[in-house]
């Protein structure tokens, strides 16, 4: 919450409007665009919350399919991590991150809006037990949808999940 704070004093400083789950905006044209954060910014909210990660390449470089990185997540994303382990009480490891090697689209890995979460039967019990299964995704991977509207794809050695916004933060 450090960060909406530090955004909305930048904001009432410059003028800039602030909209709440969107951070700082520069016009009203800009309520839709995601607030995108450093690695830094990243782990550092993820260390807060107790969430861990881990790099199959021990790295973090965004070009380096074997680094986990956060370079470029959404901001909403990140704060979807921490309401995730907030909400489950569960251990939660993130395998992958904003890092190329995902699949692409508008609403993927590269573009901040996925991380993949390590499966364990503590986050696979919480899904399957809160959320509301959709069915199969075009690769047949179950898919469950939170009540905020965020999907979790169970890709069998892990959770793939995609947040559109910050899971109720």
């Amino acid at each position: 919450m450090r960060i909406r704070s530090a955004l909305t004093a930048f904001a009432l400083a410059s003028g800039a409007l602030v909209a709440p789950g969107f951070g700082v905006l520069t016009s009203a044209s800009d309520a839709f665009a995601a607030t995108k954060i450093s690695h830094a910014t990243a782990t550092s909210m993820f260390r807060t919350a107790g969430v861990t990660w881990t790099s199959s390449g021990g790295c973090s470089n965004r070009n380096n399919p074997t680094c986990t990185s956060f370079d470029q997540l959404n901001l909403a994303t990140a704060q979807g991590a921490q309401t995730l382990k907030r909400a489950s009480g569960c251990a939660l490891n993130i395998t992958g991150g904003t890092e190329t090697g995902h699949a692409s689209g508008t609403y993927s890995h590269w573009n901040g809006y996925k991380l993949d979460f390590g499966k364990t039967s503590c986050v696979t019990n919480y899904v399957k037990n809160t959320f509301t299964y959709i069915g199969p995704r075009g690769d047949g991977a179950a898919q469950y949808k939170s009540g905020s509207g965020n999907i979790y794809a169970d890709e069998g050695n892990h959770w793939d999940v995609l947040y559109y916004n910050c899971g109720g933060c």
